[in-house]
């Protein structure tokens, strides 16, 4: 990790040791997915399964896992398994179903009433990742709260594995979650069939999910065209910021900060230590615990993006902060709570020693689909209301009409609409 000492740093240079990796800004990527996209959207199934064996080297039959698989799948767990994925499907749905909005109804001025109620989204695409790590907690956050929110279709797509197969636990867990299709099909190719609908996938309405750097690329640029569907948020490649003082343990810091490491090469680690005291021993800490990490190769690589920083004032601590806007922030500082009425930007935050990051990356019932790359500053992770939509509805009583018409007949005036005009003026005659 590289090391910086914050009180020595120019403005320029403070920018620069927080910066990102820049795998999904590359152009040749760019390009590349987009053409990836067009394939997809000119070729349908036939490029789904070329693309395919192209990027994951397996021939694929047929894209969509009967559901008879999926059930098949869960009663093959055992039953350990199976009470930890209800734990924390229990335990998700709790913390989103608290979520769900009441209808708003107001009376803005007599005889003028608004309401406000939601509706689901018709059909969301739920994009798992089944690549290095066959992401079962991701299926989870996605399709429980959309079955919560009352989507119809909850369309899930996820990368088949060598064998042509999807990984058997991400496939009783969609089962348990009453997924209503499933696809083993991944990366921009997987984005672009969700965008566009294909002869076997359904268009949706809305894509939801964490990706590599492609997924990432797809994401936004399918939703960038016109009539094309909605996504969750801007993402690229996880990361995480743990603040640490004299008062952290060294080893539950140096922990946190390799469950992200290990996520991707260009996953991004940065820790804040109080001291360079503190900065050598989680360092230390680091090395020791790579040692018995199956993943520790992608853990270093992903480490040559992190980022050491020694700040002992509370005040540059926060800025640190607010300035990255973290996907994960972890607070391992003396009083940890009281610094959280100053965080303006971040994804999910966890306080105190005994709460992991990892306890909301799988069953804490908070949702880790969050904003990466700065996101943050604009963006919620996901929520219940990530599902819905709202609609509002007015209607007025003659004597409403009869004060209000007025004012916007006059409003429509200064804009010259003359037909927004009459709309309210041939109602106003009429009750006369």
């Amino acid at each position: 990790m590289r090391r910086f000492v914050w009180t020595d740093l120019a403005t320029a240079d403070r920018v620069s040791a927080l910066s990102r990796p820049a795998a999904i800004l590359d152009a040749d990527l760019i390009g590349n997915v987009a053409a990836i996209l067009t394939d997809v959207r000119t070729h349908g199934d036939d490029a789904l399964l070329r693309l395919t064996e192209k990027f994951d080297g397996v021939k694929l039959k047929a894209l969509e896992v009967p559901m008879s698989e999926l059930e098949a799948a869960w009663n093959a767990l055992s039953e350990t398994d199976k009470s930890v994925i209800d734990r924390a499907r229990r335990n998700i749905k709790r913390f989103h179903k608290a979520q769900i909005p009441a209808p708003i109804e107001v009376e803005t001025e007599p005889g003028v009433v608004c309401r406000r109620e939601t509706r689901p989204i018709e059909t969301a695409g739920l994009y798992v990742p089944g690549g290095t790590a066959p992401l079962v907690s991701t299926l989870l956050m996605l399709s429980v709260p959309a079955k919560v929110a009352g989507v119809r279709n909850r369309i899930v797509i996820t990368p088949p594995a060598k064998d042509g197969k999807v990984n058997q636990t991400i496939l009783a867990a969609a089962y348990r979650c009453k997924v209503s299709r499933l696809f083993a099909v991944g990366g921009a190719q997987a984005i672009g069939a969700l965008a566009y609908g294909t002869e076997t996938i359904p268009k949706c309405d809305k894509i939801f999910g964490p990706g590599n750097a492609w997924v990432a690329a797809a994401k936004s640029l399918v939703a960038q065209v016109v009539g094309g569907p909605a996504i969750d948020m801007p993402a690229g490649p996880s990361e995480a910021m743990v603040l640490a003082d004299s008062s952290a343990n060294v080893a539950f810091v140096a922990s946190d900060l390799l469950s992200q490491a290990e996520h991707d090469t260009v996953a991004q680690v940065i820790c804040v230590a109080e001291t360079s005291a503190v900065a050598d021993a989680i360092e230390a800490e680091i090395e020791k615990q790579l040692l018995n990490l199956s993943r520790a190769e992608i853990a270093r690589t992903s480490l040559s993006y992190g980022r050491m920083i020694i700040a002992d004032k509370r005040s540059d601590v926060i800025d640190i902060v607010n300035s990255y806007a973290p996907e994960h922030l972890i607070i391992q500082l003396r009083k940890p709570a009281s610094y959280v009425a100053d965080i303006r930007h971040a994804g999910s935050i966890f306080l105190g020693p005994w709460t992991p990051e990892s306890v909301g990356d799988y069953a804490s019932g908070t949702n880790h689909t969050l904003p990466t790359y700065g996101a943050a500053r604009a963006y919620s992770g996901i929520t219940l209301d990530s599902f819905l939509k709202y609609i509002s509805i007015q209607r007025l009583t003659k004597k409403g009409l009869k004060n209000l018409g007025p004012v916007v007949e006059r409003l429509a005036e200064m804009e010259g609409l003359d037909a927004h005009k009459n709309a309210v003026t041939l109602r106003l005659e009429a009750l006369k």
